[in-house]
């Protein structure tokens, strides 16, 4: 009997992401059982039922994808869903809250790529969502130090505390709420990361194009006005000013080829668990050749 790759699209919206199912057809499932409003507290029957119904050796041939808007309930959300495991009495699991893992894994893979980053200031902008949340931990782990800023302090503040409980790094939270504090954070710095809400512009160019000290540049948003004043959506890496940009199709291409990569990885076994770091591990095994 032929047994079909079922994934399990856990959402915790109210309704479930229609790219995070094509994403999972293109990824290498056959089904896609899709779940909305999805919360530790109605997840159990679901788990039950993706680790009771198939044999030890078919096991690997379902898997759960877990996504919707908001990180924090998608993490709470996870770690249920692990805790239901037990024995061999598991499936493979992953998360990826607004593509948070998948975008932040291609980004600081991309940047990395450039060269070492360890003892360099990187300042995420807008960085209290899913990707700025996981793109500040992974440039951390990477040995970069991390400013991470919002409109409201608190915010920030927050967000790094996620992240030192989670994952263990330090990120030094700070209030961008204006052009001034945002040169404020910018000071001495050499890697910005744009992660804000689309169609809104957090670095005007004229701040950044004779920055002394800036040598990387990377925003993820692909609507205009972006992120970044004067970045195009398809850099990858190329030069402007001196200094080395990525947009968010530049991004993105690698980000798309991660996301496949990780759904076709979660029906190779049973207990695979893939959350930001082994996300990102994937992304810099699949490569990151830099056009310039």
């Amino acid at each position: 009997m032929l047994v079909k790759k079922l994934l399990l699209q856990l959402d915790t919206d109210p309704m479930p992401s229609s790219f995070d199912a094509v994403v999972a057809y293109d990824g290498g499932a056959d089904q896609l059982v899709s779940y909305a409003n999805t919360t530790p507290a109605n997840v159990e029957s679901i788990v039950h039922g993706a680790i009771f119904t198939r044999g030890e050796k078919q096991k690997k041939n379902t898997a759960i994808f877990i996504g919707g808007s908001n990180l924090t309930q998608g993490e709470s959300l996870f770690d249920a869903v692990q805790k239901i495991f037990f024995a061999n009495f598991r499936v493979s699991v992953m998360l990826d809250s607004s593509g948070g893992n998948t975008t932040a894994s291609a980004v600081v893979a991309l940047i990395t790529s450039l060269g070492n980053i360890g003892g360099k200031k990187a300042v995420v902008l807008a960085g209290t969502g899913p990707v700025g949340q996981r793109a500040g931990m992974l440039l951390a782990e990477e040995g970069a130090a991390v400013v991470l800023t919002s409109r409201r302090y608190e915010r920030a503040q927050a967000a790094c505390q996620n992240m030192a409980a989670r994952f263990g790094v330090s990120l030094t939270p700070m209030q961008a709420a204006d052009l001034e504090s945002t040169q404020t954070a910018l000071e001495n710095a050499h890697i910005v990361v744009a992660a804000g809400p689309a169609g809104v512009e957090l670095l005007p160019e004229e701040v950044w194009r004779q920055h002394p000290s800036l040598e990387i540049l990377a925003d993820v948003n692909t609507v205009p006005p972006l992120g970044v004043g004067g970045l195009e959506m398809r850099d990858k890496g190329g030069d402007r000013f001196g200094k080395k940009c990525f947009g968010g199709l530049g991004i993105g291409s690698l980000k798309m080829k991660v996301h496949r990569a990780a759904i076709a990885k979660l029906f190779e076994a049973n207990d695979q668990v893939f959350d930001a770091e082994a996300i990102y591990a994937l992304a810099k095994k699949i490569g990151t050749t830099v056009k310039q």
